[in-house]
């Protein structure tokens, strides 16, 4: 006789959720960013243009990227000012940082007939800098004021902790470079004014993050929603179609919703039901968005980040946003030796990634719509260590989109690379001729924000810069 089994359902229900945590099992970073996100802040921003859709994307090259090897001078005077400040053209351990010219992709800038060449890993990056869609930002670094070099002797009025990771990464995210208490970032402050505008999907914040939160991104109110390369973080086997799934899918939804007495547990519970359907809605959503440009994700995360980032731009209008702002990074920069290898690992990645996301954004009718730009701590010492090179300043960025300048630099690359020039600190240290925060507002106004009092509250110091009122673009890297 077979023997019978009868099901305790207290001790079950125990044991299911045991396994999952409880309600504590539902904390993932999307969770996180639903628990957190309050209603934004009602800023009059009724002058704002925030018709359509647009978007931004970041690309933080995190530990600092030597940009003055991804963009160097071709013109011959310039070009051996160039290589007496890096030692000479690497051969294997000869301790010298100068890339031969034969393997570099020429570029002209147009502007001014100079001409550069960019790195060797970067031949996607050139094609779309020709195209007319791609510019580099020259000598950019995070400063309180325009500074001259009399300033920077005297330590007159500069950010705070030069030359270190932890504030200079805190600097480009915040735009606030004299204090290290500044716990929002500009994208989070700009998210505050308007998303009550652009975003109808209360759970699911326009500022979205790939696999970690960031400060660029974090508000008063608004902070991003982090998702993976796969998409927003589930609940293990909540919805599955198995046995012990459908009785953990049973008792999480029967947990979820009670009625509890007491408020803190009632909002915790409302939270996990939210960010587990938002979860949900958001990755049926971005899956529905069938792209036919193929992504290089083979050892490459950035490309696998910006493809979920495409995915998520394709589904805008399913999730509820008509304004967005994406945070990708990539690590791998602080090469204080073994640069030129590691470099062209790195940049040959950026590259691919960077081409792979501007084909999606033509495959999706939004090429206009959306500006991608690279951030990184600093640049590095134009003189070598003997291995690498070392934290510097000033640095080259990277600026992509329709509505991008291209076939022109902007900013200003040095005349002269070589060892005492005028913006020289010593060793190659470079005394960045561009603000971070031009080059935020003019993302800011191509957003839609106006350049009054609002810009003020995102970039506290922008009147060092820009003039209140001014309706032309800072920089002009965009059109």
């Amino acid at each position: 006789m077979r023997p019978t089994h009868r099901i305790h359902r207290e001790p079950l229900r125990r044991d299911v959720l045991k396994l999952a945590g409880g309600c504590a099992a539902l904390t993932n970073t999307s969770l996180l960013s639903t628990l957190f996100s309050l209603s934004a802040t009602n800023a009059a921003v009724a002058a704002n243009d925030l018709s359509g859709y647009k978007a931004l994307v970041c690309v933080f090259m995190y530990g600092g990227n030597d940009s003055f090897n991804m963009l160097t001078p071709l013109d011959t005077a310039e070009r051996a000012d160039y290589l007496t400040a890096r030692g000479g053209v690497y051969q294997p351990g000869n301790g010298a940082l100068g890339l031969p010219e034969n393997e570099l992709h020429p570029i002209t800038d147009n502007a001014t007939g100079r001409t550069f060449g960019v790195h060797p890993g970067m031949g996607d990056v050139q094609q779309i800098y020709q195209a007319g869609d791609l510019t580099f930002l020259c000598n950019i670094g995070s400063l309180v004021e325009p500074t001259t070099m009399a300033q920077y002797q005297a330590q007159s009025n500069l950010p705070l902790g030069l030359f270190s990771h932890a504030d200079l990464q805190r600097h480009w995210m915040t735009s606030v470079p004299q204090t290290r208490s500044q716990v929002t970032g500009w994208a989070g402050r700009m998210a505050d004014l308007i998303t009550s505008q652009v975003n109808s999907n209360d759970n699911i914040s326009m500022n979205i993050a790939l696999n970690s939160v960031n400060m660029m991104q974090t508000g008063g109110s608004v902070i991003p929603y982090i998702v993976t390369n796969s998409g927003a973080s589930e609940v293990g086997w909540y919805g599955q179609t198995w046995t012990q799934a459908k009785i953990f899918t049973q008792l999480t939804d029967d947990v979820l919703s009670r009625s509890y007495g007491n408020l803190v547990e009632q909002t915790f519970a409302n939270a996990n039901r939210n960010a587990l359907d938002s979860a949900i809605a958001f990755n049926e959503a971005a899956n529905a968005v069938n792209l036919n440009t193929t992504f290089r994700t083979d050892n490459n995360s950035l490309s696998s980040q910006l493809q979920m980032v495409a995915k998520t731009i394709g589904a805008r209008d399913a999730i509820g946003h008509s304004r967005q702002i994406f945070f990708v990074n990539i690590g791998g920069w602080d090469n204080h030796d073994e640069l030129i290898n590691n470099q062209q690992t790195n940049l040959t990645r950026v590259s691919e990634a960077l081409k792979d996301f501007y084909d999606a954004m033509t495959e999706l009718g939004v090429q206009n719509d959306v500006v991608t730009f690279t951030a990184s701590d600093f640049a590095r010492t134009l003189n070598s260590n003997g291995r690498g090179s070392d934290h510097a300043w000033g640095g080259n960025q990277i600026i992509m989109g329709g509505p991008v300048r291209g076939n022109q630099l902007c900013g200003t690359y040095p005349d002269s690379l070589a060892p005492g020039n005028p913006l020289d600190l010593g060793r190659g240290r470079l005394l960045p001729t561009t603000s971070v925060d031009e080059m935020w507002c003019e993302l800011a106004m191509w957003y839609g924000l106006e350049n009054d009092n609002q810009m003020e509250s995102i970039l506290p110091n922008i009147r060092n810069f820009v003039n209140q009122g001014e309706t032309a673009y800072p920089l002009g890297f965009l059109a």
